[in-house]
Formats: C-alpha cells, sequence, structure tokens
C-alpha cells in the first residue's frame, strides 16, 4: 500500500509541476500590459514593471517564480495593492468551499436518491422523468439556470435573495445552481451501479431467503453500489469548486471565484498564475484522495500491476 501511496504523490508532484510550468508561460502569452493607462506617466509605468520583476527575461522570471513557489509564495496582486496572493486565498477560499461543500451535498444526495429510485423502476415512467430532470442539469449551464432561478423564484414570487450570501435563504438558490450540472453524473453513476448489483448473485439469494426488497435495497444493493461512486467524489468536488466562478459573480458571492474573473479582466499576471495553480493543487489532490481511499477500499486496486504482470 506504501509503494501505491508513492506512485499516487509522485505522480500529483509532477503534475502540478507541469500545471504550474505551463501557467506561467501561458501568461506570458496574453496580449496587453496590466500597467498600460494613459494618466500614468510611461517612467512611472516602467517603474511598476521593475517594482515586480516584469522587466527581466522571461527565463529569469521562471526561476524566481519557482523558487518563490518552492516556499509557498504566489507573489503580489498587481491590482489589489498591498495583497499577496495567499492572502486573498485566505480570505475568500472559505466562502467557495462553503458553496462547494453547500451544492455538493444538495448534488450527492439528489443524485443518489435519483439514481436508486431510476433503477428500481428501470425502463418505466419514474427512471425516464427522474433521468430527464438529471440531464436538464447538463443541458441548462449556470449561466442560463441561475437568471431564470432568480426571475422565478426571487423577483416573480418573492420566495428567496436574488443576491448576496451568508444566510441560509441566500445559500439555497447558488447551491442548487452550482450542484445541479453534478447531480445528474451522480445519478446516471449509481444508476448504472445500482443495475449492475442488482444481477449480483448474492441478490438472487437474498431474495430467496425471504428478505423484502427495502431491506435487500438497503442493506446490500446501495451500499454494495457505493464504492464507483467515490472514484467521481474527487472531479465532483473540485468540479463545483471551479464551477463557482460564473455563479459567485452572478449572485455577487465574496468568493474566490469573483477575484479570479477580475483578475484575468485586469490582466493579473500573479494573481491569474497564483489561482490557476491553487485550484489546479486542489483538483489533484483530491483526485489523489480518491485513489488512496479506493486503493484502501478495493485492494485489488492497488495490487493491479503485481496482478496484470504474473
Amino acid at each position: 500500500m506504501a509503494k501505491y501511496i508513492l506512485q499516487k504523490v509522485l505522480l500529483a508532484l509532477c503534475t502540478v509541476f507541469v500545471l504550474a510550468t505551463a501557467t506561467f508561460f501561458l501568461m506570458k502569452l496574453i496580449p496587453g500590459d496590466p500597467f498600460a493607462n494613459l494618466k500614468t506617466k510611461a517612467a512611472v509605468q516602467e517603474k511598476q514593471r521593475e517594482y515586480y520583476g516584469l522587466d527581466k527575461p522571461v527565463v529569469e522570471q521562471y526561476f524566481i517564480y519557482m523558487g518563490n513557489l518552492l516556499h509557498g509564495n504566489l507573489g503580489w496582486s498587481l491590482k489589489k495593492v498591498g495583497k499577496s496572493v495567499v492572502d486573498i486565498i485566505r480570505e475568500t477560499f472559505p466562502v467557495s468551499a462553503r458553496l462547494g461543500l453547500t451544492s455538493l451535498f444538495f448534488a450527492v444526495l439528489i443524485g443518489l436518491l435519483f439514481g436508486v429510485l431510476c433503477a428500481q423502476f428501470r425502463n418505466r415512467f419514474p427512471d425516464y422523468l427522474l433521468m430527464i430532470i438529471a440531464v436538464l442539469g447538463i443541458a441548462l449551464p449556470s449561466m442560463v439556470l441561475g437568471p431564470l432561478m432568480r426571475y422565478f423564484f426571487g423577483v416573480k414570487l418573492g420566495w428567496l435573495p436574488v443576491v448576496g450570501w451568508g444566510t441560509p435563504d441566500k445559500m439555497i438558490m447558488p447551491s442548487i445552481v452550482l450542484g445541479l450540472g453534478t447531480v445528474a453524473g451522480e445519478t446516471r453513476a449509481m444508476r448504472a451501479s445500482m443495475l449492475g448489483t442488482m444481477t449480483q448473485d448474492y441478490i438472487i439469494t437474498a431474495r430467496a431467503k425471504g428478505l423484502t426488497t427495502a431491506q435487500i435495497v438497503w442493506r446490500h444493493e446501495i451500499k454494495n453500489s457505493l464504492v464507483p461512486i467515490v472514484t467521481g467524489l474527487g472531479p465532483a468536488i473540485a468540479g463545483v469548486m471551479m464551477g463557482s466562478f460564473v455563479v459567485e459573480s452572478m449572485f455577487l458571492i465574496p468568493g474566490l471565484g469573483r477575484y479570479f474573473v477580475d483578475s484575468i479582466t485586469n490582466l493579473d499576471y500573479p494573481l491569474i498564475m497564483g489561482l490557476t495553480i491553487f485550484y489546479g493543487t486542489f483538483l489533484v489532490t483530491m483526485n489523489l484522495l480518491v485513489d488512496v481511499v479506493y486503493g484502501f477500499l478495493d485492494p485489488r486496486i492497488r495490487e493491479g500491476k503485481k496482478k496484470g504482470g504474473a
């Protein structure tokens, strides 16, 4: 198991290194100048570039940046004067994390429920209806679903606030908009896993013993269908975190996503690179944790290479 974990950790570190390198050089290809301003004298602009080290050769900038990165220094924002990228992440990520976890809880709960019901009513009306509802989560992107919900539930019916964050009523719409896409994936995954489990011999044996349908579903089918679902949790967690960019801007939520959008608009290079590396590292870490957990749950995964070579 230790060798399996070590391999996954090394692969994760290599992935983050490649991501950081690619992000740095791609930033240099973006046209424009973050200090270009008709109201600022050319000499002042040059001093600003010198202060932030943007006057140095690109290769030298790269090694300086990677050296700082190894010490946990993501640089200083060019537009948020006096604020480091780490400070911005520390202040705003808890808001994004709360939104992401709330929407993920909603998505997993509804997705698993829909998946179980679809499997129990396979190829019947409830199955078709729930799958249509789930697929709508993919067909309707957040930039479409968000305004529709704000209009009907916020403006027309007046049930929920249309913007803001902090109170439970303000969390409902953003969480649904952000999590609905994940509902579709969880529904399809759970449905497929349940259908595979329902054909196993131990299910037939359980029916022969006289167990009720509810007992079979809860004790055997759901429990044994959850293992494959674990593999999708890593991307799902990262997906709802990174998908919050649009939702946070739409609902005026003071999270990390709004800073990401603003950094691109303002050509704030350190903030763009820092947030990209942060989100990329977060995604890699989630996948690493899922791989490790999956290795514990299913020994065949961590022993796959050994068996394959036998």
